[in-house]
């Protein structure tokens, strides 16, 4: 069957790979959309590793049950992409989530299990989601990213009236300022190096409004702009200035959620944290719950994912997309491929 892998450094390549059969009773799916993840972007700027089918955010339909009987060959489907043992203290306590197992087997992430950048994947049985029959397969593709953001929304515990910042216009952070508001944040604000991105934010998103990161006053705008600091900031990039421009906006008693990921060492003002007393939250995916509940909301269509889709394109466009979303020049923040297009 026809996939992409990463072949070197900021180059994918169209390639073929055996179709996939139903081994410890995984489900087979046919893929009919697949997202491409932010962590996906990381892989392909590394270049490893080599030969890895990525695509973890997907929705088709089944062509083997595996052994779910509840299933039926031709349901709508979307899946977790992770791998937890389901035995130690995380998973027992429902954090599966940060389980030690939760990508040593995943889904798009691990050269194993090869991903939906590909006309076919498989998942864990207990992990696959039928999808109602008003998710469209786009918008099932993006239940997971959905649930990263409301993950992290939950750990914020953002109240009525709360000033909320978001670090990083991507789609992780365009979801947070939709949770945001819909916990029912007075006011909300985007920082963004892409100035297209930042008026996408307002535009079509929940942002109240959006600053130009590279400004050297925005740490003053920020902070007289929430009377003093936000109650909360989500950092969606990971990196050194991320982190430390969030430190600095965040009031006396805040909170940080740190959503982005960063693949090198991290140097931050310690200093204001320990002076403001700031918490700093880690947050790594979703529970099995949430990610339910993701599925519900879309449903239910009190989320409106399908605004964020920019195009839709054919595997072979793979290596274009990446560099359109690495561009710091584009609006695009979410690119779905459809592998049997």
């Amino acid at each position: 069957m026809k996939c992409v892998k990463i072949e070197e450094k900021r180059k994918l390549v169209t390639s073929t790979i055996e179709k996939p059969e139903s081994k410890d009773g995984r489900v087979v799916i046919k893929v009919e959309a697949s997202g491409i993840c932010g962590s996906d972007i990381h892989y392909w700027e590394s270049g490893e590793p080599k030969g890895l089918v990525m695509g973890h955010e997907f929705a088709g339909t089944v062509v083997d049950v595996g052994d779910r009987k509840d299933l039926q060959v031709g349901d709508k489907v979307t899946g977790l992409p992770t791998s937890p043992c389901g035995e130690c203290r995380a998973c027992k306590s429902g954090n599966g989530h940060y389980c030690r197992s939760t990508w040593a087997h995943a889904v798009g992430l691990t050269l194993e299990n090869p991903g939906a950048y590909a006309e076919y994947t498989t998942c864990r049985s207990d992990l696959v989601r039928k999808l109602p029959d008003v998710v469209s397969f786009d918008e099932g593709a993006m239940v997971e990213p959905t649930a990263v953001a409301l993950h992290a929304s939950n750990l914020a515990d953002i109240k009525v009236g709360s000033k909320v910042l978001v670090i990083g216009g991507g789609i992780i952070g365009l979801m947070a300022c939709e949770f945001a508001k819909l916990e029912g944040a007075s006011y909300v604000a985007m920082v963004e190096t892409n100035e297209k991105r930042g008026k996408k934010a307002v535009a079509v998103g929940k942002a109240d409004e959006w600053f130009d990161a590279l400004q050297e006053d925005t740490i003053e705008k920020l902070v007289a702009r929430s009377d003093g600091g936000f109650d909360i900031v989500f950092d969606c990039c990971g990196n050194s200035a991320a982190v430390s421009e969030a430190i600095l906006a965040t009031r006396p008693g805040g909170k940080i959620i740190l959503v982005g990921v960063s693949t090198e060492p991290v140097t931050i003002p310690t200093v204001v944290t320990v002076m403001g007393e700031i918490s700093m939250i880690g947050a790594i995916a979703y529970t099995e719950q949430e990610f339910d509940t993701c599925i519900g909301l879309i449903a239910s269509k009190k989320l409106n994912v399908k605004k964020y889709v920019d195009e839709v394109i054919r595997l072979d466009e793979a290596n274009e997309a990446f560099v359109r979303l690495t561009s710091g020049k584009d609006d695009a923040v979410k690119i779905i491929f459809h592998p049997n297009m």
